[in-house]
């Protein structure tokens, strides 16, 4: 069973409190919060090789590259995938949907196909 507590304190920002109560943060579909190992690698990556990924040759380049595909191997892993070319970063959730949706669905779905949602779908769910 998971234990809220223990993951609460992964996350410095939940540390704090608001009107007297510890902060409850459920505006995961706007910005989602950061657990400590997060914000550690983010603080390295500013600190140390702030560079675009495969678009320089010079050396923080290459090592902010080296990283990234280091962290696309670690999440094929994770998931199962064959290879780290099954993993593809995006920077939100309505990317993410969109890319699905103009890539994947397109193939498959047909008119007359439907596609199920609840009444509590973020707006940008709907929009692809």
């Amino acid at each position: 069973m998971l234990d809220a507590k223990k993951i609460r304190q992964d996350f410095p920002i939940l540390q704090q409190k608001i009107n007297g109560k510890p902060l409850v943060y459920l505006d995961n579909a706007a910005t989602s919060q950061k657990p400590l190992a997060v914000l550690r690698c983010l603080d390295e990556y500013y600190r140390s090789y702030n560079a675009n990924i495969r678009r320089g040759i010079h050396t923080l380049s290459e090592k902010a590259t080296a990283k990234y595909e280091e962290a696309r191997d670690k999440v094929a892993q994770f998931i199962n995938a064959p290879s780290r070319n099954g993993v593809v970063f995006t920077r939100n959730t309505t990317e993410s949907i969109n890319l699905v949706a103009y890539s994947y669905a397109r193939k498959f779905l047909k008119p007359g196909d439907e596609i199920l949602l609840t009444e509590m779908e973020h707006h940008s769910n709907l929009v692809p």
